[in-house]
């Protein structure tokens, strides 16, 4: 699924920046910071600009507009997807991996609110049952980070479980979602099954020159991280409520941590199922 330098705007972009020559020390890492700041920036692309939305339409969208809200958002998030592809800014690759996100996260947001969940207090036309279409969008932005993010900084993997035993884990976590609500929660069970499968496993990236490397682990729980923060924006914006935010806005739990990372594993192996897994040696230190 990669793709040749020059396939979008922003490849074409990337490659002059990383064609510059600057001398080793600390303008370079100054540099190769910036660097991955921008290229994290530009996979995030997607999902700010729905945040920014879901905020600027919470502070300023018209009470009695003929369009409801929860419309406008969804009609936006088809805007830009559609712009992005049509200004070479996104792959059709990365935008069947949004399809893909979108069913998955609606399917589960249809359960989730008829399980009293959470709610979308507002109104809207294009809906499935009481859920807006524009909140598949969001699952779908988690996608796309990913899914970009993995070509961007060309991931490569040491100690890397069998492939069939991250996708029996990323089912067990799906179900989970949905059956702990009449069994036992398996989530702890869970938990110490991903450490078991991804306690060893590496993730290196290129920012720029050098190939960087952490613990798999741990990218999951700084996306999930990230994943959190984003999701108290959408509450206070009023996207959606949890039942103890009906009274007032108050932050979403620390414990919600939790669900967004067992979340980021299911993402994580739905997309390495269409990037591929690149193992290597483990010889990067």
């Amino acid at each position: 699924m990669n793709q040749t330098p020059g396939a979008t705007r922003y490849a074409r972009i990337r490659t002059r920046l990383e064609a510059i020559h600057i001398t080793p020390g600390p303008q370079a890492w100054v540099f190769e910071f910036l660097l991955f700041g921008f290229k994290q920036g530009w996979a995030c692309l997607f999902g700010g600009l729905m945040l920014a939305l879901l905020l600027a339409t919470h502070l300023f969208y018209p009470a009695h507009a003929p369009l409801h809200r929860y419309d406008f958002l969804t009609l936006a998030a088809l805007g830009i997807q559609a712009g992005m592809l049509a200004f070479r800014l996104e792959s059709w690759s990365e935008a069947k991996v949004i399809f893909a996100f979108h069913l998955i996260g609606t399917i589960m947001e249809l359960f989730k609110t008829h399980a009293g969940s959470w709610i979308y207090p507002e109104q809207s036309l294009l809906h499935v049952g009481p859920v807006p279409l524009f909140s598949g969008f969001m699952y779908a932005a988690v996608g796309s980070y990913i899914a970009r993010i993995w070509r961007i900084f060309g991931f490569r993997f040491t100690h890397y479980p069998p492939i069939w035993t991250t996708v029996l884990l990323a089912l067990a976590i799906y179900v989970n979602f949905f059956a702990h609500h009449w069994l036992p929660d398996i989530r702890l069970a869970l938990f110490a099954a991903a450490f078991l499968l991804f306690g060893r496993t590496w993730i290196i990236f290129t920012p720029w020159r050098t190939p960087r490397r952490m613990p798999l682990l741990l990218g999951f729980c700084l996306v999930a991280l990230f994943i959190w923060f984003a999701e108290n924006i959408g509450t206070f914006a009023n996207a959606w409520t949890y039942p103890d935010q009906r009274h007032g806005w108050q932050m979403v739990s620390v414990a919600k941590l939790g669900s967004w990372y067992l979340l980021m594993i299911i993402s994580y192996v739905l997309v390495s199922l269409i990037h591929g897994i690149d193992r290597q040696p483990d010889q990067i230190r």
